[in-house]
C-alpha cells in the first residue's frame, strides 16, 4: 500500500501508538546522479536530480506497525502569520 508523503500543512501519524515523530521509510527513487571521482578513484555525488519516488512503505519505531500511519494536519497548519 502506498503511503502520501507529508505535506507543508499535514504529518504522518500512527493509528496504533499515537507516535508523530519516528518512522522508517522505504522508499523507491530514480535518479539521474553527476559523479565526480578523485584521483585515487573515491567517488562522491556532486549533483542529483529526482526524477520519480514514491513511498513503499512506513513503519512506526514505537510500536513497529506498517500500514497503520495516517495523514493528519500540522499544528500550525490552520494559523496564519
Amino acid at each position: 500500500m502506498a503511503v502520501p508523503l507529508p505535506t507543508d500543512r499535514t504529518r504522518w501519524r500512527c493509528t496504533l501508538c499515537g507516535n508523530l515523530t519516528r518512522f522508517d521509510v522505504t522508499r523507491s527513487t530514480r535518479a539521474v546522479e553527476y559523479v565526480h571521482l578523485d584521483l585515487a578513484g573515491e567517488p562522491r555525488v556532486e549533483e542529483r536530480e529526482v526524477l520519480s519516488e514514491s513511498i513503499e512503505s512506513v513503519r512506526c519505531r514505537w510500536c513497529n506497525a506498517v500500514d497503520q500511519i495516517e495523514l493528519v494536519d500540522r499544528p500550525s497548519a490552520g494559523a496564519s502569520a
